[in-house]
């Protein structure tokens, strides 16, 4: 006679294929082949089986199939980006949500070298891992690794130039959007922008989302640079260019971080104060800038470590059976508020 199971709670420990097992009256292994689809179940069992599962609300875990099917629990992440800047916290995020998996990530460094790539993807398909996540250092287009690989590939932070692969990026427009709209929303009229290098992606789309919010809001860029770069140097120079200029600004957003380091200095070296005259915004929310600058800065925040649990998430259920989406999706930044915009925090 079976043993019966009631109904489970919403609060209650979730079910497992033994709770599953018991109630179909049936052997673990006999449940797990059922819900997995093996031959050598009948029918009749198979039913009963997912009868239970459903009473249950049963919730399998993908990878856990993958693995029972002879998958080897590993993923390879191929970056161009060992300098960690965008591939670490994208890394870590994914480890973060691998780690409850327990999937083991090989990561390989290919230098921006397509030779050595290639080399690596061999090396990960020789392994036999179960997927490849792609993480480049820039938001602009990138060649796909190959057509018809035998496992999942997903790309992160630089997208791929074929609609049909999956990638997964900032909204850098988005973004832009959301750093003039907080200068604004300060009472800050009177603003600057110095740009990135133009020709990059990231740079662009920035520039297109405060283009629109200024469109909306009827205001004008007292100052924007021609081009850029992505450094304190350029920060700093472009800067001191606009002052000797005469330009009054009472708001500068940068493109990155870096670039808002060295606007801070060519300010302080004028002795103009932050916020109070001229209030500062950055882009990247690194850490070892933000929390180093006087007054600490306000900066968009990639949301890097999220991208990363995403992807991760993506090839989780894929390397389980799921079909991987395509195209590109793009993932929200979020503003991070402090002193250089801030007059009280």
């Amino acid at each position: 006679m079976n043993e019966t199971i009631p109904p489970r709670d919403a609060k209650a420990r979730p079910s497992t294929l033994d709770d599953v097992a018991r109630r179909a009256g049936v052997s673990l292994g006999t449940a797990s082949k059922a819900l997995n689809g093996r031959d050598r179940v009948s029918d009749a069992t198979r039913a009963r089986v997912e009868d239970a599962a459903r009473a249950l609300a049963y919730v399998g875990n993908p990878l856990a199939r993958g693995l029972s099917q002879g998958l080897s629990g590993t993923v390879g992440l191929l970056t161009s980006d060992l300098e960690g800047r965008f591939s670490l916290p994208i890394l870590m995020g994914a480890e973060d949500r691998f780690g409850a998996g327990r999937v083991s990530v090989f990561l390989c460094d290919a230098r921006g070298d397509a030779i050595r790539e290639q080399h690596y993807i061999s090396a990960l398909l020789a392994r036999r891992v179960d997927a490849i996540m792609v993480v480049g250092s820039k938001t602009d287009h990138r060649a796909p690794i190959g057509r018809d690989l035998p496992v999942p590939v997903i790309y992160v932070y630089t997208p791929s130039q074929d609609p049909r692969d999956l990638s997964l990026t900032p909204d850098n427009v988005a973004g832009g959007r959301m750093a003039i709209e907080h200068l604004l929303a300060s009472g800050r009229r009177h603003i600057a922008h110095l740009t990135g290098p133009r020709h990059e992606r990231a740079a662009a789309d920035r520039t297109r989302g405060i283009a629109q919010v200024l469109a909306e809001s009827g205001t004008q860029l007292m100052f924007e640079t021609a081009y850029g770069e992505w450094t304190e140097r350029w920060g700093r120079s472009s800067c001191a260019m606009m002052l000797e200029q005469g330009t009054k600004v009472d708001a500068i957003l940068c493109d990155s971080d870096q670039i808002a380091r060295g606007a801070l200095d060519a300010l302080r070296e004028r002795g103009i104060r932050v916020p109070d005259d001229v209030a500062v915004v950055g882009f990247d929310n690194w850490d070892i800038i933000v929390e180093g600058t006087h007054p600490p800065l306000t900066s968009i925040d990639m949301n890097l470590g999220l991208l990363g649990r995403h992807a991760a998430e993506r090839l989780f259920h894929a390397i389980g059976g799921a079909p991987l989406a395509s195209g590109i999706e793009l993932s929200d930044c979020r503003l991070v508020v402090r002193g250089s915009t801030a007059l009280t925090i």
